[in-house]
């Protein structure tokens, strides 16, 4: 049994998803895990080079959202923005093998990497989109047209709100995932959410498994269409982050 394998059976038994998830998931997961590591040595997709850092910071973490309330995934549309190395995307695809997942970066490399990975592991259901996150968002073919939207970001909570929104029906979520000390965050975009058609319908804390390291997922519940003019451009988006 590889330490990736060890760690990942006993991270989720600890969260409760150990009879939630396929029978070939954990094996999935160790060879993603496996070729990311691999692919790491000559392209920068994570700073975490160790088998129980992408286990425990990464799989687990991203396997932690389907915990978070209202993530019920099974057999819903997933647009994840910003995928970068595929967290959450990819490992949400693994764990719910009928979620529709598109992977949304502005790096063709990560997501050739990303298709090449997905065709190894046997995914269907999931595909890749070559596109800045705040054009993207205006094209017919991508907007409103998701259940789940989804980020994994150290931008502000406005800003990722402001990109994300835009892709997700009326009645979806869009699942942020933060640190704990996103309230602050919450509080000076509350204005602009309601603006952008969405409400925080809920705060869900946890921890990594194994760790100390504590995150949060927004769950932004989409309540009335976005207005056409968001997503603005990218250099409206850095002046408004920087205040």
């Amino acid at each position: 049994m590889s330490e990736i394998t060890a760690l990942l059976s006993s991270g989720l038994e600890e969260l409760g998803l150990a009879g939630r998830v396929p029978p070939e998931a954990v094996r999935k997961l160790d060879m993603y895990g496996q070729l990311l590591l691999q692919k790491n040595q000559v392209m920068n997709l994570t700073a975490i080079r160790d088998p129980e850092g992408v286990a425990r910071l990464h799989f687990l973490d991203c396997a932690a959202l389907l915990n978070a309330p209202g993530a019920e995934l099974a057999g819903r549309t997933l647009i994840d923005v910003g995928t970068g190395a595929g967290f959450p995307g990819m490992v949400l695809k693994i764990l719910v093998p009928s979620l529709e997942v598109t992977l949304l970066d502005s790096l063709n490399k990560r997501l050739d990497w990303l298709a090449e990975t997905a065709g190894a592991l046997g995914l269907e259901g999931i595909s890749t989109v070559h596109a800045r996150a705040e054009e993207l968002g205006h094209d017919p073919a991508f907007r409103e047209r998701f259940d789940f939207a989804s980020a994994r970001a150290v931008a502000e909570l406005g800003v990722l709100c402001e990109l994300c929104l835009p892709y997700v029906k009326v009645g979806g979520a869009f699942l942020a995932m933060k640190g704990p000390e996103c309230g602050a965050e919450l509080e000076r975009c509350a204005g602009a959410l309601a603006r952008l058609g969405g409400s925080v319908e809920a705060l869900w804390d946890y921890a990594v498994p194994g760790t100390d390291v504590k995150h949060r997922v927004a769950v932004i519940r989409k309540t009335a269409p976005t207005p056409a003019e968001f997503p603005r451009k990218w250099n409206i988006l850095k002046k408004k982050a920087r205040g």
